[in-house]
């Protein structure tokens, strides 16, 4: 259906979760590092500060794409940034190098543990149906972003449901007893400012919105859509908080340790590297499809249409480059070593700018007609 209520309100905020899930999300290892080390509630508590500025944010920006038709990075940030917006482009770079990296890698080695391939063959895989979908342009990567988010919402339900059940009293007994640690507040706006380095690069999902309407209730439900599987996640975390902590960073993962303590759920064994594996899938190729609309935007400027043949060349020199020669030439390592960096980075560069300069260009900007 064109422009259906769903492409409009919830296909918004289904894109971007794709995009934010990819690996370390998706296994708990994010929630982990960011949040876990406030205690239950204080991890609760700074998930709930993202949720608020990942809706705060995107209305904005939603809101500032389509009134001023700004459906790529390249674009939107001339229009946000004026000369400095180079600069965003740079660090997204590193993020989309950084992240198709280790979601290449942990792709081959999540497949291999659980059904023994060859690590190669997730690597492959990933970047054969990354390639795929970015082939075939928007609408492809739309529905399958929309199908693979379902999927992932029911898993998630039913994982939690499961823990919650075996486990509800030893994480109402963990909310309720374990001392909130200071400093949840500080994760929740690290956690965000890190991905919503991504949001300039998936505006080709606002282009259906309407109105100032539309766009003020796609953003606004984009944040509970993203954050609602990680904080169903969070939670059964917490039935296993003295196993994980004591697991520290270097230990299991924290899905790792919830599937091994669920009676009766080891077909999540199985479960879930396939679905994850389409998460990492999903998260490549809105990336990548991000990098092509914004040389998509070159060729409309020309008049010409970009070949769907040079949509699948970028995809793959992007996938090369992340998956086999990051490591090689230390990037991986200099962009870890930079976190911090990056993350406050993109709060200063985007953030910042679209939350300020960017409401004053719409309320300032003559009134639309009617």
């Amino acid at each position: 259906m064109t422009n259906s209520w769903f492409q409009r309100y919830l296909l918004p905020g289904f894109v971007f979760q794709s995009v934010v899930i990819a690996g370390a999300y998706g296994s708990g290892k994010e929630l982990e590092q960011f949040f876990f080390k406030h205690g239950p509630l204080g991890g609760l508590l700074g998930m709930a500060v993202t949720m608020v500025i990942f809706s705060l944010v995107l209305m904005v920006t939603y809101e500032f794409s389509r009134r001023f038709k700004l459906f790529d990075y390249r674009n939107f940030c001339k229009a946000l940034l004026g000369p400095a917006w180079p600069i965003y482009e740079v660090l997204y770079i590193l993020q989309m190098i950084l992240v198709i990296s280790i979601v290449g890698a942990t792709a081959g080695n999540m497949l291999h543990d659980a059904f023994g391939f060859p690590p190669y063959v997730g690597t492959t895989g990933i970047m054969a149906l990354i390639g795929l979908i970015v082939f075939f342009g928007t609408t492809a990567l739309e529905k399958a972003l929309t199908v693979w988010t379902l999927v992932l919402y029911a898993t998630y339900l039913a994982f939690f449901s499961w823990n919650f059940l075996q486990s509800g009293d030893q994480i109402i007994s963990n909310l309720q007893t374990i001392e909130t640690s200071p400093g949840w507040w500080r994760s929740g706006v690290a956690y965000s400012g890190y991905n919503m380095a991504v949001v300039p690069a998936i505006l080709f999902c606002v282009r259906r919105l309407q109105g100032h309407r539309d766009a003020i209730i796609a953003g606004a439900l984009a944040g509970p859509l993203t954050m609602l599987p990680a904080m169903l996640f969070f939670v059964a975390m917490i039935g296993q908080y003295g196993s994980i902590k004591a697991a520290g960073g270097d230990g299991l993962l924290p899905l790792s340790i919830l599937v091994d303590a669920l009676a009766g759920g080891e077909f999540f064994v199985y479960l879930f590297p396939v679905v994850l594996f389409g998460t990492f899938v999903e998260t490549g190729a809105a990336m990548i499809h991000g990098v092509n609309e914004r040389i998509d935007s070159r060729f409309a400027e020309k008049g010409v249409a970009m070949p769907n043949g040079l949509r699948l060349l970028v995809a793959l020199i992007i996938l090369v480059i992340a998956i086999f020669l990051a490591d090689s030439i230390g990037l991986t390592n200099l962009v870890a070593k930079g976190y911090g960096t990056i993350t406050w980075g993109f709060l200063i560069v985007f953030v910042v700018p679209v939350l300020t300069f960017g409401i004053w260009r719409i309320y300032s900007a003559p009134a639309e007609k009617i």
